[in-house]
């Protein structure tokens, strides 16, 4: 019986990581801030998502709005947040999706964290 490598998903508040095959081809990357990879800002208290590591890029596509990519290379890296327990990502590319939410008709938006 051959090993089945199990995917990979973590949820912090309003972040969805999913393990993925690897990056679109059409991706841009996108920059750092202060330092960090932010996945996403908190609306309400101005909390983020974020990871500091160097190894660690985040992305985007044209083609799907609201959606992001995470690769991390050669090490562990830590997905932090001022109110949410730290979660420990390894090396791999992962999708991100932040939690929408059904508001009234025709009315969709992020979840506020």
């Amino acid at each position: 019986m051959k090993n089945k490598i199990v995917p990979f998903h973590a949820r912090q508040g309003d972040v969805l990581i999913e393990s993925i095959e690897s990056l679109p081809a059409n991706r841009k990357k996108l920059p750092r801030e202060h330092g960090r990879v932010v996945l996403a800002h908190g609306e309400v208290t101005g909390h983020h998502h974020s990871l500091s590591a160097e190894n660690v890029s985040l992305f985007e596509t044209v083609d799907q709005a609201g959606v992001t990519f995470l690769e991390v290379q050669e090490a562990m890296a830590e997905l932090t947040h001022q109110e949410h327990d730290t979660i420990n990502i390894e090396p791999g590319v992962y999708k991100v999706t932040r939690q929408r939410e059904y508001v009234a008709p025709d009315i969709v938006r992020n979840v506020a964290d």
